[in-house]
């Protein structure tokens, strides 16, 4: 293979805290090395429409401490397409880029592999999702910061509830993963945690809600997945009032998770991982992704980063039992 002198970087899918620090820790590790760093905007749709911006030490100043990402993302059908994902590799040997860093989760890592597959083409993964849901990774970007968004507004709302006397069901993002419930509603003492790995028994949720209050426990918080095997919290919430006297109340935190600063967490991690995704280059270790195992930086493949994520530990869900007694 003949030397690398130009690499691009872009991020895809879902937006996620982290991606701005780690565009930053790319573009100044990989000038730092040498190469020529080029951005490319709105992710794969960009690689494909060509829109490539060459970037420098300026361009990515004053933006650690940012949610989002100034390189834009999307969700690109075209490059789910064999003459889509053609395009792309055309641009990039147009412009003589040796190199790709994808910054995403597992739908950017499945383009990835596709792409690779395809045209062979040298191509490094850094895991940015709030959702924490990449197998062989213990953490991916982005999912410090919405933990720690959600945990801030449950206890926003938890004064609330106690002023009111009311339940509280707070449902937050993780699509088919409990991870940001099952963090964010430890840490902010949630009375009960609903997660997709386990099975959601609404008459159970009740017992132990009305236990609580015949201890005197007039207020509390119920923090929900949003993949939760018994529906929504507005579903949820209808079930418990059916069955109880509780006047519930119903919180989406949503897309908010996504935004805000970067935790000081984030912003180290983010940090490390652009600078071992440019050191992979540098060693001609390509198809691969930065994870974090055992709690040090490693490379996996990124098809096996595109497999079923490990569950969560049974001690986190027993723990979680004995927390919300």
């Amino acid at each position: 293979m003949p030397s690398i002198k130009r690499i691009a970087v872009l991020t895809s899918g879902g937006d996620a805290s982290g991606m701005n620090p780690c565009i930053r820790s790319v573009v100044r590790t990989g000038i730092y090395k040498g190469f020529e760093v080029f951005g490319v905007k709105h992710g794969y749709r960009g690689l494909i429409d060509d829109e490539f911006i060459e970037m420098d030490l300026s361009s990515v100043g004053h933006i650690i401490n940012r949610g989002g990402t100034i390189l834009r993302t999307s969700r690109s059908e075209g490059f789910l397409t064999l003459e889509g994902r053609k395009k792309a590799y055309d641009n990039l040997v147009k412009r003589s880029i040796g190199a790709l860093v994808v910054i995403g989760g597992d739908g950017t890592f499945r383009g990835a592999v596709d792409f690779i597959n395809d045209f062979d083409y040298p191509v490094i993964g850094i895991p940015a999702t709030i959702d924490n849901d990449i197998a062989g990774t213990e953490y991916s970007l982005g999912y410090d910061t919405a933990v720690n968004v959600a945990m801030n507004a449950i206890d926003n709302v938890r004064d609330t509830a106690f002023s009111h006397e009311r339940l509280f069901l707070v449902e937050v993002m993780g699509r088919h993963a409990g991870y940001i419930a099952m963090e964010a509603g430890i840490a902010s003492g949630a009375g009960e945690i609903l997660i997709p790995e386990t099975i959601t028994v609404i008459n159970d949720v009740i017992a132990n809600l009305e236990s609580g209050r015949r201890r005197g426990k007039l207020s509390n918080i119920v923090v929900v997945a949003e993949g939760d095997d018994a529906g929504g919290a507005f579903d949820i919430a209808k079930l418990i009032e059916g069955k109880t006297s509780y006047e519930v109340r119903v919180i989406i935190l949503g897309h908010m998770q996504r935004g805000g600063s970067p935790t000081a967490y984030e912003r180290l991690m983010a940090s490390r991982f652009g600078y071992q995704a440019i050191k992979a280059i540098m060693n001609g270790d390509f198809s691969k992704t930065v994870a974090v195992s055992g709690g040090k930086q490693v490379l996996i493949d990124l098809a096996n980063a595109t497999r079923k994520p490990s569950k969560i530990r049974e001690d986190d869900l027993d723990m979680i039992v004995g927390l919300a007694l």
